[in-house]
Parts: C-alpha cells; structure tokens; sequence
C-alpha cells in the first residue's frame, strides 16, 4: 500500500479502530471528515451508539469481523490489554492487513504485540491527546500538525511502515521515526513523569488539611494548570507505568534529586542557589512554551 498524501481520497481502503475512545474517535472523525478511508469499522467492548451518533465510525463490528473486513487496523486501547488483542486478532488477519497501535510505550508493544503479527505491524505513537476521556471528547482537527513517532524494526514490511505513515499523515499529524528504547526514555521525559507528578501532588493535596482547612477550597489558576493531566485517563496511565518501568523509574528518580536540591537550598537559606535553579527551569520552560 504506497503513501498516501494528505486529503487524497479514500486509498486507506477500509480502516478498523480497535477502542474508540478519545484517541481512537478522534482518529476516526478525522478519517471520515478527510474522506481518507472508505470506511471506518468501531470495534469496542462497551456500546458504540455514541460513536456512530457523532460520525466517529461507519458502523460497530465485533473484533473477528473486523479483522477480515479491514485493510488496517488500529489498536486503541490502553497498552496492557494490546497482546490479547493481537493474540485475538491473529487466526482472522488477511495476509496484507495492516495492524498498528496508539500506545505512548513502544518497547512492551515491539516485545508483546509485534512477535504475534509480525512484519505487517508497525508501533506508532500519536502525540496528542487531552485530560478528558471517551469518544465524547473526540475533535476531528486532535492531530492536526501534532507529531506521530513510528517505531518500525528491522522486519517490519515496507509497505506497511508506508501504510501507517499515510494513515497519519491523512490526519495531520507530522511522522517521525525513532527506535523503541530511545521512544521510551523521552516520553518517560516529557509525558510519563509530569503525569505522575500531577497525580503525586494531588493525592499530597488530598492529604493535607491545615487546622482542618480543605486546601482545593482556596486554589487558583496554578493548581488547576499543573495538574490538568491527573485528569486522564487512570487505566491507560497504570498501564504505561506497568508497561515503561526502567525509563520511568530513572526519570522518578532524576526528578526526586532536582527537588531534593531545591529542599537543601530552601533548608540552608540560599537564595542565590534557589534563584539559579529558577532562572535555569524559567530558560527550559521558554523552549517548551515559546
């Protein structure tokens, strides 16, 4: 299946999404809004009725019929339920479908998904997303000049790295490659850990009460801004902690000596020392939001 460019017409052929939540939703609206695919087939464990009423898909098939209707199909589900839905998928597979998935760990996908379908799979990485979850939070315009990182290997079919390349860029997202360990050890970076710690300081906040003083009560703008993400989803981000240990247990880590740094200064008094810090983390910050 050669590239497709962008607003091309509908040569992805029939493009299955495997969990059409926000992601998934989102990918089919923009394929259908686009006319970039014949048809979009919703496969999901729970109803589709919201999916169909906003146009997300064409229609809802279970997995086994979607398997050997599509010329692509895409994996959007959290990360730890990707094996058995590649175990489930196999026996059904046409030789020539196409299988990717969305999921922000790529090592655990190449080790437990890509061995099961082999060279017709590609690893891919959409970045985008919201703190909101679901199919009702589904935009058309979500990858629109978002970056998408592939992660093809060795045996992965041309064609195929071709098809998953074409499928994003029919949306507006922007691909990259880079290999699985390398994907890894930067989104524990710039995703996994800011997560974590939005979640880390809202159970800290939970957990204080000051003379009995609910502390949310008396938040601001700050609050609300840092930890927008502990609104995501809570299963897809248990299983990128389950999924991503090495790389994020290094980046927890790193993180725990940067505070640990700013304690020491603010316990010895040292001004100078905290403002260095602050005026090196306000440069980094410039480069994040220009």
């Amino acid at each position: 299946m050669a590239p497709t460019p962008k607003g091309t017409g509908p040569a992805l052929g029939v493009v299955a999404v495997v969990g059409v939540g926000l992601i998934g939703g989102s990918l089919g609206l923009a394929l259908r809004a686009r006319g970039a695919c014949r048809e979009v087939i919703g496969v999901d464990p729970g109803p589709l009725d919201l999916a169909l009423e906003r146009g997300a898909v064409d229609r809802a098939l279970p997995l086994e019929a979607a398997a050997k209707a599509a010329d692509l199909i895409v994996l959007a589900a959290p990360v730890g339920a990707l094996p058995g839905l590649a175990r489930a998928l196999k026996p059904h597979l046409r030789p020539e479908t196409v299988v990717t998935d969305t999921g922000s760990v790529k090592g655990y996908v190449l080790d437990h998904v890509a061995p099961l379908l082999g060279g017709r799979f590609v690893g891919a990485h959409p970045i985008a997303g919201r703190e909101r979850s679901g199919v009702g939070a589904a935009e058309a315009d979500l990858f629109e000049g978002a970056a998408c990182v592939l992660t093809p290997v060795e045996a992965s079919d041309d064609d195929a790295v071709a098809a998953v390349s074409a499928l994003w860029r029919a949306v507006g997202a922007r691909v990259t490659t880079m290999p699985a360990a390398v994907h890894d050890r930067v989104f524990a970076c710039v995703s996994h850990l800011p997560h974590l710690v939005a979640f880390a300081l809202m159970g800290a906040v939970e957990r204080t009460r000051p003379d009995g003083v609910d502390p949310v009560a008396y938040s601001a703008g700050g609050l609300r801004d840092f930890t927008r993400v502990a609104g995501a989803d809570p299963v897809m981000w248990r299983d990128i902690c389950l999924t991503n240990p090495e790389a994020l247990l290094a980046m927890i880590e790193t993180f725990q000596r940067e505070l640990a740094g700013i304690g020491d200064a603010v316990r010895a008094g040292d001004g100078e020392g905290l403002l260095a810090r602050f005026e090196a983390a306000r440069r980094v910050r410039a480069r994040v939001a220009p």
